[in-house]
């Protein structure tokens, strides 16, 4: 373990209290006490209309600034500068061709914004970039860039991935990674959370109170949210986060968390962390976590899945349950009639 992986726009949500900005400066304090060169950076630039050169350039010098340090090692964009559906986290059903040009006329392009991670690198403040929330088409585009500009390809993507999320494998951003030896940093791995059992589900574990904001009781639900047991008991994140909640994703977990008794697995943590663990697509799991009861179980999952694979059979079983919806997520049983085209939390879709 060491690489740690913030942004600019951290933490989310933020306040008056706790404004953006505000992690990378409580990591700038850590790091300033600790040996600079154990420990790779990650951070990002808020993405949107928000990314053009010059605030590449600045919003660099300022995270430097807050985390205390000469060199960020990986930069990003949060995501992308022009318009993708990828950026709404894959919901949005379709690409808009008419929104889509219009924004073209607007957002900065590939060469504009790879030009300015080059001008980085060239000043020692980053040692390589790429783009979170974006698909093969931001990845194809910066490598076309970089290759017209004569500088350093992206070195890494970064978007959601886990057991009940391999969309990357299947819409062409593990083969664009391939070719061009791009690293692959997944996030909530542990689907927010759902896929630990903490929440309930399982067999063993049903007895445990769902999520606080789902809780139809609600005196429990009230003691749950003053003791979270991490972001889906906190109402904006519980809300926010219920991609991860949706009844197929609840029936995928369910199938999951029985092959992890099946083939006698510690907890499902130990199945949806060395899941991502074993696959080529993928070269890093970011895991964030409550407690460090939480942190003690991801480290002894990583350390076992360093001494061996996943049994060949219980692959195949994942696969099967995966076959059977390959994008729970964003399967929606309950789509009201009268939502016209928006999502679970309002969002547009497309």
């Amino acid at each position: 373990i060491n690489l740690i992986d913030t942004a600019e726009q951290y933490p989310i949500p933020s306040s008056r209290e706790h404004p953006e900005g505000e992690t990378e400066r409580v990591i700038g304090k850590w790091l300033s006490k600790n040996k600079r060169d154990s420990i790779v950076i990650s951070t990002k630039i808020t993405g949107g209309l928000n990314i053009n050169k010059r605030n590449i350039i600045r919003d660099c010098e300022n995270s430097l600034k807050r985390l205390q340090t000469d060199y960020i090692d990986i930069y990003l964009c949060h995501w992308p500068a022009r318009y993708s559906p990828q950026s709404n986290w894959g919901q949005s059903l379709e690409y808009v061709w008419e929104y889509g040009r219009r924004n073209q006329r607007v957002a900065s392009d590939f060469v504009e914004v790879v030009e300015a991670f080059g001008e980085l690198i060239q000043a020692g403040k980053i040692r390589g970039y790429g783009s979170c929330n974006d698909n093969a088409v931001g990845l194809m585009g910066m490598v076309s860039a970089a290759k017209e500009l004569g500088i350093n390809l992206p070195c890494v993507m970064q978007n959601d991935y886990s057991l009940i999320n391999r969309r990357i494998e299947e819409n062409g951003m593990s083969e664009a990674s391939c070719l061009y030896d791009v690293g692959f940093m997944a996030y909530n791995v542990l689907a927010g959370g759902m896929l630990t059992g903490k929440y309930g589900l399982s067999s063993e574990n049903d007895a445990l109170p769902p999520p606080s904001v789902d809780d139809p009781d609600q005196k429990r639900a009230q003691i749950t949210a003053s003791k979270p047991r991490g972001r889906m008991d906190s109402r904006g994140w519980g809300l926010t986060l219920q991609r991860y909640r949706t009844p197929a994703a609840r029936r995928a977990a369910q199938q999951y968390f029985a092959l992890a008794e099946q083939y006698k697995l510690s907890s499902p943590t130990e199945l949806a962390l060395r899941f991502p663990a074993s696959r080529d697509a993928v070269t890093t799991s970011l895991i964030g976590h409550t407690s460090i009861e939480q942190l003690d179980s991801s480290v002894q999952a990583f350390r076992t899945a360093a001494k061996s694979e996943l049994p060949t059979q219980l692959k195949w079983d994942i696969d099967r349950v995966h076959l059977q919806n390959r994008l729970p997520l964003f399967a929606l049983d309950d789509a009201g009639s009268d939502w016209y085209n928006e999502g679970l939390i309002g969002e547009r879709i497309p």
